[in-house]
């Protein structure tokens, strides 16, 4: 098959093995995040959006990360990412204080409810996407498999246009 062959008909485009690959992994990831969300959702009572916030203010540490830098990283709005972290402060899961190097930016902090909320959901998960996840994958492939997922996801977020 050639490097870039030319789409011509319907049948080679829905048979193109580019476009079947992302299919899958689309088709992966969508249902993977069903039954993870759906589970986090009926356990705790908070959405798997939530808990990826979570993680990435966790990731931030005790600087906490500015709400732009939240968006960007989950793929909303900076009216989506307020609306989420609205919520989220209403549950005491974080916190925002404004940002000492800009008064327009706020940054994002875990609570200390939100950080035993953030290890109890992170337990239950990660027995979830061993179950679901990494069982699903020969053991000699695992590695190799989440370091090419890093890859795109990195190149993915590259792509990315910045919010401003």
């Amino acid at each position: 098959m050639a490097e870039n062959p030319e789409v011509t008909t319907a049948s080679q485009a829905a048979d193109d093995p580019r476009v079947l690959a992302f299919g899958r992994l689309q088709g992966a990831a969508s249902r993977l995040e069903y039954i993870l969300g759906r589970a986090i959702e009926e356990e705790f009572g908070l959405t798997h959006l939530m808990f990826e916030v979570l993680l990435i203010v966790s990731r931030a540490g005790r600087d906490g990360i500015g709400m732009r830098a939240v968006a960007q990283e989950q793929v909303l709005t900076t009216g989506g990412a307020t609306r989420l972290v609205d919520r989220m402060e209403a549950m005491d899961l974080v916190k925002r204080t404004p940002d000492p190097d800009d008064r327009r930016a706020q940054i994002v902090r875990l609570t200390a409810k939100g950080e035993r909320t953030t290890v109890r959901i992170a337990r239950f998960h990660v027995k979830n996407i061993q179950h679901y996840f990494s069982d699903s994958l020969p053991a000699s492939h695992r590695k190799r498999f989440t370091d090419d997922l890093r890859t795109l996801s990195h190149a993915a977020r590259d792509a990315l246009p910045r919010l401003r």
